[in-house]
C-alpha cells in the first residue's frame, strides 16, 4: 500500500533522510520507532506530499504522491495528531466532522453530526460530549476525539503521530487498545510513529527502526526482543550505553 524507495530529504545543511526505503502492506499496522530528530515526522509528511523529497520515490497503492488530484489523494488518509490539533472554537462534533462539512466529502450538516456522534461512541465517548468544546475535555478525552476525527471519513490509511504522548499509563493503554481494535475493524493500513514501547507492542504488526535517516531494522513485532541489532536493542531497553549517543 505504501512504498518508499531511496528517499532523501535535507533542510539546508541538515540531512534528515538518507536513503529511506520501506514498504507497508495493505491492512498492516507498521510502527516506526527511533530517537527524536531521526526523521520520523518528516517521513510521514513526505508520504502525504506535504514535504517534497530531494530524491527517491514514494507511492501509495501504486500512485505517486505527487499526483495532481490532491483532494482525492488526501481523502484516503486519516490522522491522529500528537497534540490533538483540535479546533478550540468548534464544538467536539464539528471537530470530528471537520472533513465531512467541507470539500469533496461534504455531507449535509445533520448527517455529518450523526456520523460524528457515532464515531464518538466508537471511541467510548457519550453523545453529550458532542456539544462540549475541547477546553472542557481532559487530555485522554481529547485524544479520543482526535481518534474519532481520524476515522470519521472511513479512510483507507491512518497515521498516528505519538498517540499516547502526555497520557498516564492507564489511559495510554486504553488508547492503544482502541487504535488496535479500530484499525482491525476497518481493515485500514496504519503507520504509527512513537517512542512508547508499550504502544509498539500493542499496535504493531511490523516495526521499523529509523536511525540516521535510514531504516536500521525492520521486522515483525514478535522479534523486537530477540533481534541482535545493537541499535534496536538499545532503543527497546532504553539503555544509555550503546551505539546511539544520548544527547546531554
Amino acid at each position: 500500500m505504501i512504498a518508499l524507495s531511496d528517499v532523501h530529504k535535507a533542510f539546508g545543511a541538515k540531512q534528515v533522510l538518507r536513503g529511506l526505503t520501506l514498504e507497508v502492506a495493505q491492512g498492516e499496522s507498521c510502527v516506526i520507532i527511533g530517537g527524536s530528530g531521526t526523521g520520523k515526522s518528516v517521513c510521514l509528511k513526505c508520504i502525504l506530499g506535504l514535504v517534497t523529497p530531494d530524491r527517491g520515490e514514494i507511492t501509495v497503492d501504486g500512485q505517486a504522491v505527487t499526483t495532481r488530484d490532491r483532494d482525492a489523494f488526501l481523502a484516503r488518509f486519516g490522522m491522529l495528531f500528537q497534540g490533538g490539533a483540535l479546533f478550540d472554537s468548534m464544538p467536539v462534533w464539528q471537530n470530528v466532522a471537520f472533513r465531512l462539512l467541507r470539500g469533496a466529502q461534504k455531507r449535509p450538516r445533520a448527517e455529518a453530526r450523526e456520523i460524528a456522534v457515532e464515531k464518538l461512541r466508537r471511541v467510548g465517548l457519550t453523545p453529550d460530549v458532542a456539544e462540549l468544546y475541547p477546553s472542557e475535555l481532559s487530555g485522554g478525552m481529547q485524544k479520543r476525539v482526535g481518534l474519532a476525527r481520524a476515522i470519521a471519513a472511513e479512510p483507507e490509511i491512518i497515521f498516528f503521530d505519538e498517540p499516547t504522548t502526555g497520557l498516564d499509563p492507564i489511559m495510554s493503554g486504553v488508547i492503544n487498545d482502541l487504535i488496535r481494535e479500530i484499525v482491525t475493524e476497518m481493515g485500514a493500513t496504519a503507520v504509527t510513529i512513537t517512542h512508547d514501547m508499550s504502544s509498539v507492542r500493542a499496535i504493531a504488526d511490523q516495526v521499523a527502526m529509523l536511525h540516521d535517516g535510514r531504516i536500521r531494522w525492520h521486522g515483525p513485532v514478535t522479534r523486537i526482543d530477540t533481534a541482535e541489532d545493537p541499535y534496536l536493542r538499545q532503543f527497546v531497553t532504553g539503555s544509555a550505553e550503546g551505539p546511539i549517543e544520548a544527547v546531554r
